[in-house]
């Protein structure tokens, strides 16, 4: 039963993946490159609404090991199924320089939060998400979590950033990599200010900014809240 139903799955994604395929074909991609926690599901919500086909997050997050030997071959083929694309392993260093050279034309959002908040409201998230409670704040509890796979969340933590110690959420390792990551972003961009909109959902107007930057008509509204924490 469990085989035929991970079958029926697999079908489905690929189906899902070939209409994308169709749908996206000869339109230029979007790439949300901040970081999770940022607004990215608020960002992603507003695309679909504006009619961008949307990015199964999960086959790329299964990319995870191809990012951390920053091979882009599969990640490549991966962005030819849609439009939109958010979270891992885009919200992660080297992904947008490589994304930029394989897709001409594309545009980049830099969803941006204050430091001290983001950092606050990642190990909330994670803590309310995470079966283990506060065991999961270790490096050890997260080679145990399931997501994606069995350690999934501890090679997050371990292929992303150099940690000092057994704290996967080090504050000032963590805050260090925030903001070298966005200002990496917007150095690589600083001559193209065409191509690179940098976004705090939350501010009023960001939903008008946002329409502006795709050359959408913007009809008021205010970003949806997705994910508050």
């Amino acid at each position: 039963m469990m085989h035929s139903t991970q079958s029926m799955l697999g079908a489905m994604s690929f189906k899902r993946s070939l209409l994308g395929a169709v749908r996206s074909w000869n339109k230029p991609k979007v790439f949300c490159v901040g970081r999770n926690k940022t607004g990215t599901t608020s960002l992603m919500t507003a695309m679909r609404d504006l009619g961008y086909v949307i990015g199964e997050q999960r086959p790329a997050e299964l990319l995870l090991r191809d990012w951390a030997v920053r091979d882009f071959r599969r990640l490549r083929r991966y962005c030819l199924t849609a439009q939109f694309f958010q979270d891992i392993p885009f919200s992660l260093p080297f992904t947008f320089q490589a994304m930029d050279a394989c897709f001409p034309r594309s545009k980049f959002i830099l969803t941006i939060r204050d430091p001290e908040l983001w950092h606050r409201s990642m190990v909330a998230f994670h803590r309310k998400e995470s079966v283990h409670g506060e065991k999961a704040l270790s490096l050890e509890a997260l080679k145990e979590a399931e997501y994606c796979y069995r350690g999934f969340a501890y090679e997050t933590k371990v292929l992303v950033y150099d940690l000092p110690g057994d704290d996967p959420y080090d504050k000032d390792t963590l805050i260090s990599h925030f903001r070298f990551h966005n200002r990496c972003v917007t150095d690589y961009f600083r001559n193209r200010k065409e191509d690179l909109l940098v976004l705090d959902v939350s501010e009023k107007g960001a939903y008008a900014r946002l329409c502006e930057f795709l050359g959408h008509e913007s009809d008021g509204r205010e970003f949806p809240w997705e994910n508050a924490s």
